[in-house]
């Protein structure tokens, strides 16, 4: 696991300066079930009504995250989620400068078009994360967003939006308090923390899914 997704997150929603410093706390507070929402309705697929809920707090800038949404999200979703096993919850949790301008885009697009935008941000985080060199990030997520049909003003506005800013740090600060997240990918299995910062492999993903299944029959 990379050492950026180790340390303590911090939440940026511009692209200069920082919104809000998360704090962590003892594993011994981790919620026995799947918290509700602090501030935003939570972007999800699947049945409500499946017997395990997974939720993932995710960063657009973290490479892991891309990789378990490439390698290991297309078997949880065509084995678990459209077969009404598992309700997938997805939620964001800055740790780069551009992740919190990117939930924005997201939330200011329509509804089917969040899942499908995240996708393209993590197929191309090469040519849009200052992490990899990128200097003019304004551009490059600009060109991100027309791509995915909006529009330079619509862009500016959404970005401008403060109030958004504000929300998306409780979601985040929300899973620092309840569940020590202190990098990404961070998955969650009914309430319960499985994978904290790092990739698991589809065996551990089908193990710790089918025992979760299997201890609900």
């Amino acid at each position: 696991m990379n050492v950026r997704h180790r340390i303590a997150f911090t939440v940026l929603l511009a692209f200069a300066s920082p919104a809000f410093s998360g704090s962590a706390v003892a594993q011994s507070v981790i919620a026995a079930a799947v918290a509700k929402p602090v501030s935003l309705p939570d972007i999800a697929i699947g049945s409500a009504n499946a017997p395990i809920t997974i939720t993932e707090y995710s960063s657009m800038s973290c490479p892991h995250c891309a990789a378990f949404g490439q390698n290991v999200f297309p078997m949880l979703r065509s084995k678990y989620i459209d077969t009404g096993k598992v309700f997938y919850v997805f939620r964001v949790y800055p740790i780069g400068a551009p992740d919190g301008v990117a939930e924005k885009l997201a939330r200011c697009m329509p509804k089917a078009k969040y899942f499908p935008f995240m996708d393209q941000l993590f197929r191309s985080q090469q040519s849009w994360d200052p992490e990899y060199g990128v200097q003019d990030v304004r551009g490059a997520m600009l060109l991100q967003a027309r791509t995915a049909g909006m529009s330079e003003s619509q862009f500016d506005t959404c970005v401008a939006d403060t109030k958004l800013d504000s929300v998306i740090n409780k979601v985040a600060a929300d899973g620092a308090a309840k569940y020590n997240i202190t990098g990404t990918p961070t998955l969650i299995v009914d309430g319960k923390v499985v994978s904290p910062g790092m990739v698991p492999s589809l065996e551990q993903m089908r193990s710790s899914l089918d025992a979760a299944l299997a201890g609900k029959s």
